[in-house]
């Protein structure tokens, strides 16, 4: 009897092993999605199964001279992704330069009309943009009491497919509805910038589950020193003394408000080492990207083509990656559930698409040093809207760093208008370094 039973037990030990490995795996496969490197890694590897084959493919082109042999029906496709024109022309655009002599012949009236429904348009994308990005990141949906806790959404990467895909049609339909210079520039350049911005864009959402919302916008109007530095190995270009003495005064105000601010109640609210590197990918991804597309810009394109090619690689890199990983379906599932949620993702995608058309409108109504005043103005504004909104606290060494920051944003804006009115007559003031 106990010999059997000794087998008995045995063979339920034998039969359970199985499952409770199954479950271990079941239970690690189900963790890996709450580290981020990991997620990093994986979207990485989505992105890389359609960069290498498309690396080959072009090489293969390339080397065999298909623009010379090439023929048939996949000919004009081939030359455009991977020849394109190749000719290349200034960094201007010519459907701005005619919006703009046009804006500037107009009333003032007219003129004083048109920078409200601008600066309006910005501030109500990006704000409304900036509100439902740290909504979505940092709130749980699904709680219909206070005790509950709710489902959070955690895949940053299908945020940034949305606001891709909506970006994509809406810069589509533009290019089709209004008269755009012929494009030159082989499509493919484009997947340099959209692989920067693609990352860039994940950094921003990601980053909002270790670090508050006013510290990101911060970051942000800090990446101005990142940009000069990739503008140096990049574009190789050279920048004046007070853009430097600039870039130091945001650097020391950043930092006063960062070591200045205390934890809260919110897991998501408190500055930790992981919001830091991620903010710091964010940066370098961006400033890559800017880089990259003032590059692309010397062929003969408009900023809405601009959007249209960077989009279109970000939709292909993004969607297939959620696929491959099985977290399209998921998200779509998750929208389901959440009637809410899907709201607050279109529109999120329509802040972000309607914002980007105000963008090269303004810029080319007034240029970017007005611009550049609205968007700072909205930056500051995003700052006290979430203190508000979600209950940051900052200190009086964290406001005086706030206001050191936006001081250096502005005199930036002074001395470039300063030295643009200096130019028109003879030489350029100040010198480079």
């Amino acid at each position: 009897m106990s010999l059997f039973t000794m087998w008995v037990c045995s063979a339920f030990v034998v039969l359970l092993i199985p499952s409770i490995v199954a479950a271990e795996e079941s239970s690690l496969l189900e963790g890996w999605h709450d580290v981020w490197p990991l997620r990093f890694l994986v979207n990485i590897l989505g992105y890389s199964t359609i960069i290498i084959p498309g690396y080959f493919l072009i090489s293969y082109f390339k080397r065999t001279n298909y623009l010379e042999t090439g023929s048939g029906i996949c000919f004009p496709v081939i030359k455009t992704c991977v020849f394109g024109s190749e000719a290349k022309t200034g960094l201007l655009d010519d459907v701005p330069i005619a919006l703009r002599n046009e804006g500037d012949s107009g009333s003032s009236v007219r003129q004083v009309v048109k920078l409200v429904f601008c600066a309006a348009g910005l501030q109500v994308s990006y704000l409304t943009w900036g509100v439902l990005q740290e909504r979505v990141m940092t709130r749980s949906y699904g709680a219909t009491t206070p005790e509950e806790e709710g489902e959070k959404f955690k895949d940053s990467q299908f945020l940034v497919f949305m606001n891709r895909i909506l970006a994509l049609t809406v810069s589509g339909l533009w290019c089709i509805l209004f008269k755009q210079p012929r494009h030159g520039a082989p499509m493919y350049k484009y997947s340099f910038a959209s692989l920067s911005n693609i990352m860039s864009s994940w950094c921003q959402y990601e980053a909002l589950k270790y670090i508050s919302f006013p510290t990101q916008v911060l970051a942000k109007a800090s990446k101005v020193i990142p940009v000069m530095l990739m503008g140096k190995i990049v574009s190789h270009k050279s920048y004046e003394y007070w853009e430097y003495f600039t870039a130091v005064l945001i650097s020391v105000g950043v930092s006063m408000f960062l070591l200045s601010s205390t934890p809260s109640k919110h897991p998501s609210t408190v500055t930790t080492f992981s919001g830091v590197v991620i903010l710091i990918g964010y940066i370098v991804f961006d400033s890559f990207t800017s880089n990259w597309q003032d590059n692309l810009f010397k062929y003969k394109m408009s900023s809405v083509q601009m959007m249209f090619g960077v989009n279109l690689f970000s939709c292909l890199f993004t969607v297939g990656s959620l696929l491959e990983q099985g977290a399209f379906f998921d998200s779509l599932a998750f929208m389901m559930r959440h009637s809410e949620f899907a709201f607050h993702a279109v529109l999120l995608s329509v802040c972000s698409a309607c914002g980007q058309l105000f963008i090269f409108y303004t810029i080319s109504q007034f240029g970017a040093a007005v611009f550049t005043i609205i968007m700072t103005l909205r930056q500051a504004i995003a700052i006290l809207l979430s203190c508000f909104l979600y209950g940051h606290a900052v200190t009086i060494v964290g406001g005086f760093g706030v206001g050191v920051v936006f001081l250096a944003l502005f005199l930036r804006v002074y001395a470039r208008s300063r030295m643009k009115s200096g130019r028109r007559p003879a030489q350029p003031l100040g010198q480079k370094v």
